[in-house]
């Protein structure tokens, strides 16, 4: 696949890594600009009952008049958000069959205060890439591109009017009280299938899911 280009989200879903194991070369758009409502902040989790969504608070501009770049973005710390986050994935998939097999590597993420969000991000996404076994190293952009040159992937992280992503069935912890849930975070595919992760990217027809 042709280079492509991406913005690191917060533990982004599936989709997205799938982009990032089949592109040749890999781009991080690093001067965007910040939207809300995107899995910048928020990551998608299957539980017993069904989806949740785990948001990063962020502290709000006083002056709105301009709009805020993404590396600008700090992360509202007051409330216990990570000790929070990290009780919810333990509680969701601490009996999946490879959770105790990565939770060395992402507890300590919710161990450690973060005050830049692009950093925690940044963070989340080398352990996920370092569980995936991926040796990429990305390209930073150092200028925002409307018409990049690259294939433009950077609304895989837009959270509101998602699309429907036809991903192949993988088995899910909870299957069986509310059905299969696609294109959740990758955390899910890979606390659920562990190192066969690399396996399930490689098979995402992209041509067909991002048509």
């Amino acid at each position: 696949m042709k280079p492509a280009l991406i913005t690191v989200g917060y533990c982004a879903p599936i989709i997205q890594y799938a982009v990032i194991y089949q592109t040749e070369q890999l781009h991080i758009e690093a001067k965007g600009n910040f939207q809300k409502q995107s899995y910048r902040t928020r990551m998608k989790i299957a539980t017993s009952t069904g989806e949740l969504t785990l948001i990063v608070p962020i502290l709000h501009r006083k002056d709105k008049t301009e709009r805020q770049q993404y590396y600008d973005v700090k992360i509202e710390n007051k409330f216990h958000w990570q000790r929070d986050h990290w009780r919810s994935l333990k509680i969701a998939y601490q009996t999946s069959p490879y959770f105790e097999y990565y939770e060395d590597d992402f507890e300590h993420l919710y161990h450690t205060t973060y005050e830049s969000l692009i950093d925690f991000n940044n963070a989340c996404h080398a352990v996920i890439m370092e569980c995936l076994q991926l040796e990429i190293t990305p390209i930073l952009t150092e200028e925002f591109f409307k018409n990049p040159e690259q294939l433009d992937y950077r609304d895989l992280v837009q959270a509101k009017k998602e699309p429907s992503y036809p991903l192949p069935e993988y088995h899910q912890l909870f299957n069986e009280n509310h059905g299969y849930l696609s294109n959740l975070t990758i955390l899910d595919l890979l606390f659920n299938l562990g190192p066969s992760a690399q396996d399930y990217l490689a098979k995402v027809d992209l041509s067909k899911e991002l048509a």
